[in-house]
This record gives C-alpha cells, sequence and structure tokens, in this order.
C-alpha cells in the first residue's frame, strides 16, 4: 500500500505525520487482508514488512517511519504481529508517494490440510 502524501522525507516533510500515514497505512493493508479472507482471524502471523520511503540522500529515519505500521501489526496482533522487517529509500517512487508498504502475512494452515 501507498502513502496518501507525497514528498521526500528530509526535504521538508513531516516525519510525525508520515508516521501517522504509516499507520493509516497498516490499516489500509489489514482492511485488504480482511476483504480477502472475510475476516482476520484466519491470519497466524505478520512475517515480515518492506518499507521504502522517497527520502532525501542525507535521511536516516527510514525504520522510525515504518514503525508506524510496525507498531499496529503489533497493536493487532500481539506477539504474532511481531515480525522482520527492511526499510530503505528509494529515488523517483511512482506519483511521488512519500513511502510504500508491502507487508506479508501467514495464514493459519486449513483444517483439511494435512501438511504444516
Amino acid at each position: 500500500m501507498a502513502s496518501c502524501s507525497t514528498g521526500e522525507l528530509g526535504g521538508g516533510t513531516n516525519v510525525a505525520q508520515e508516521f501517522d500515514d504509516a499507520r493509516f497505512t497498516g490499516h489500509q493493508l489489514l482492511a485488504a487482508a480482511k476483504a480477502s479472507l472475510g475476516e482476520l482471524s484466519p491470519l497466524e502471523a505478520v512475517m515480515k514488512l518492506l518499507g521504502m520511503v522517497n527520502a532525501a540522500p542525507d535521511f536516516g529515519g527510514h525504520p522510525t517511519l515504518i514503525n508506524g505500521c510496525s507498531d499496529l501489526f503489533v497493536a493487532v496482533f500481539g506477539d504474532s504481529g511481531r515480525h522482520a522487517y527492511s526499510a530503505g529509500g528509494m529515488g523517483l517512487p511512482p506519483m511521488g508517494i512519500t513511502f510504500e508498504i508491502e507487508a506479508i502475512l501467514l495464514e493459519k494452515p486449513k483444517e483439511h490440510c494435512r501438511y504444516r
């Protein structure tokens, strides 16, 4: 999911506001998962987040921004929401967005599935 805002971090964009936008993006990711699965209870864990941030070369707060989404997943799923994540800078993002976050979520095995 992409952010709703545009601009480059470290170039005048408000990091605190972008943290809140990252949390909102986390809500969007959960809504997409719920739309796909019908509910969130089939999710077993959050495996990984990847955050790509539109940032000036001297900006080093990529993880701080992505923590907005990361913290939400831990709040929603508890220990199952703890995950690995990568956060880095990108140049020339689509439509000038401030950041993009991808999530890898683990679905519980179906009852009829004999492999685990």
